[in-house]
């Protein structure tokens, strides 16, 4: 394993830690598909992702890796109205842009401090969970 390696699972080890939970290799290998491919996966999706590199994982531990990834800091649930709850590793201040066509997911950044529209007086905000829907410009095109 290279130094960067070694960083990235003393970072993450270091997280676990911190929320109560111990660094395992199932918790790594599903932290690493949620990073590799940042498309705000279900955990069906991530569970199949998983299971390439390791095919042992079972769905329950996929299950139970999200919840303390979740739990930790290190990933946030992204809902969109009814459908599968997906993850995001992406803990900047963001929102979420959703095709209604094709269902990609994608990342815009926001200010921490950003106005992003009136607010009760007084009222600070801690984060934001934005989701805008339409077309992603590849769809646009096709209709």
């Amino acid at each position: 394993m290279n130094a960067v390696g070694k960083k990235s699972n003393s970072g993450l080890s270091e997280r676990l830690n911190t929320g109560g939970f111990r660094f395992t290799p199932q918790r790594k290998q599903v932290y690493d598909v949620l990073l590799h491919k940042r498309d705000h996966p279900t955990a069906e999706e991530v569970f199949i992702r998983a299971k390439k590199q390791m095919p042992e994982i079972s769905h329950a531990t996929v299950y139970n890796c999200l919840d303390a990834l979740v739990q930790c800091g290190l990933v946030r649930l992204v809902q969109l109205e009814r459908g599968a709850t997906r993850y995001c590793p992406n803990m900047e201040e963001h929102c979420h842009y959703y095709c209604d066509e094709c269902g990609t997911v994608f990342d815009v950044a926001l200010a921490s401090d950003a106005a992003v529209g009136p607010r009760p007086r007084g009222f600070k905000v801690d984060h934001y969970e934005i989701a805008v829907h339409g077309l992603c410009a590849d769809c646009a095109k096709k209709k």
